[in-house]
């Protein structure tokens, strides 16, 4: 198994049919207690454990995972209420080298994901099959429309997840 990518790669779809855009919200639910879930129990070394060589620690990953659903969140809301908007892309890598991220308590990004979601999948079930064909345009990766971007964010969270429960499989630490 590749530890960079335990779920397999990213495949952007080329349509979203309803039946899948219904799975992708149930990812996109179920994203924070599969979290919690992957980090309960974990003591501060655990925590503090890269999921690979060379890889974030299991906090980095937690904070990761709350920073960049929240700025999926935006460019939702962007995209809902502006004509085709060019979103800022972010540094991941940088944001994952700041204090909070480093060595913040993962409690606080595990609250903020829960609710973050919740308030995202209540816009995500509120919006019309017609909305989901807005558009952004993200400077490195060109023109996305909000389909394909929800079906990103369905992998995104199982991803980082999957990447926190192999290396507990891996260390033998139970969950």
């Amino acid at each position: 198994m590749d530890l960079r990518y335990p779920v397999g790669n990213f495949k952007w779809p080329e349509r979203v049919s309803e039946e899948e855009r219904e799975n992708y919200f149930e990812k996109i639910e179920e994203t924070p207690a599969k979290l919690r879930a992957a980090v309960k129990g974990l003591s501060e070394s655990q925590l503090d454990t890269p999921y690979r060589d060379g890889g974030w620690t299991v906090r980095q990953v937690v904070h990761h995972l709350a920073d960049s659903h929240a700025n999926a969140y935006i460019r939702f809301k962007l995209a809902l209420t502006e004509d085709e908007p060019t979103i800022k892309p972010y540094e991941q890598q940088l944001w994952a080298e700041l204090p909070d991220a480093k060595a913040g308590p993962v409690e606080t990004s595990l609250l903020l994901l829960e609710s973050l979601h919740e308030r995202w999948v209540e816009m995500l079930r509120a919006m019309q099959p017609a909305d989901f064909e807005r558009k952004f345009r993200h400077p490195e990766m060109g023109v996305l429309d909000l389909n394909k971007y929800l079906a990103q964010y369905a992998w995104h969270g199982r991803h980082h997840v999957a990447h926190i429960t192999a290396l507990r499989e891996r260390m033998g630490w139970g969950s």
